[in-house]
């Protein structure tokens, strides 16, 4: 099979009129590069060269070739100087503001993306706060959302944004897994998860009649995961998020009228910036197959 890289090897010789020379030009060894020529000989099948003493001298057909050789390699260094400058161009920094619960899923397919695109400097924000898209304040959010997404917010739809009632494996084992609101009362809670997951959280808690049953309060959404794991409660978790924790039981179904959609979003003054282009397409991607694989498990 023909090698393309060994047209430079071709290209050398009958520039300089002999191995060594072309060696030396392109700072190998003279061996590497009649090797190279042999192999290209062999996946042509007709000889390039006559091997003279005096140097390598073009036969006819090595010399009916030339042209197209050069045409190669041009077209070879313009596809490199394209992609360099694509790389240039898509190289720089992306800030990407997620709630922190959700930096679990993102985490892998961060990982996988700096491995595709090592030119890319990934800022994560998971704070609270809401991240203003149109002041610059953020690049790209995963973000919830009930209504219209904002001025210039412009996005890809990922799904419900469902959120539900879950328990370790190891608890689910001493304690039973509830499935009623009876059973629920007899159950053990963790709370918080941030302010603004607390308001609507112990907003549900309150519609159930469940607010005494909260036995520990975490200030982050990790650390009321990190309980769930612990077997010490229950607490609420998206869905999206849990259901792909193998040691996680789905304690009752979830809600399907809160009408909050999940969303990756950008705004619409550098939707367009090579560099974000290329992580929220690379995201929208791998959440999309993210998405398949729960909906597929949950059918099996």
């Amino acid at each position: 099979m023909l090698d393309w890289n060994d047209l430079r090897y071709f290209l050398a010789v009958a520039q300089h009129g002999s191995t060594l020379a072309a060696g030396r030009a392109l700072r190998v060894s003279q061996t590497t590069v009649a090797r190279r020529i042999a192999a290209l000989e062999d996946a042509i099948g007709f000889p390039l060269f006559d091997k003279r003493q005096a140097g390598y001298a073009l036969t006819p057909a090595g010399a009916g070739l030339l042209d197209r050789a050069r045409q190669v390699d041009l077209a070879a260094t313009g596809f490199a100087e394209a992609a360099a400058a694509e790389k240039r161009e898509t190289g720089g920094v992306v800030r990407i503001t997620a709630q922190e619960i959700f930096m679990i899923l993102l985490a892998p397919m961060l990982r996988e993306l700096h491995e595709r695109h090592p030119e890319i400097m990934i800022e994560l924000d998971d704070s609270q706060d809401f991240r203003d898209l149109a002041e610059g304040e953020a690049d790209i959010a995963l973000r919830s959302a009930t209504g219209d997404l904002g001025s210039g917010v412009v996005g890809r739809r990922i799904g419900p944004d469902d959120w539900t009632l879950y328990c370790s494996r190891g608890y689910a084992d001493e304690h039973g897994v509830p499935r009623t609101r009876a059973q629920l009362k007899k159950h053990a809670f963790i709370g918080g998860g941030g302010p603004k997951l607390w308001r609507a959280y112990s907003a549900w808690l309150h519609d159930l009649g469940l607010d005494d049953r909260v036995v520990m309060h975490h200030a982050s959404a990790m650390g009321m995961l990190s309980a769930i794991r612990s077997g010490l409660g229950i607490a609420v978790l998206p869905c999206v998020v849990a259901d792909a924790e193998p040691d996680l039981v789905q304690c009752t179904p979830a809600r399907d009228d809160h009408g909050r959609t999940m969303w990756l979003v950008t705004h619409e003054r550098v939707r367009k910036a090579p560099r974000v282009r290329a992580v929220i397409d690379f995201l929208y991607e791998r959440l999309m197959q993210h998405i398949r694989t729960l909906e597929a498990r949950q059918a099996a």
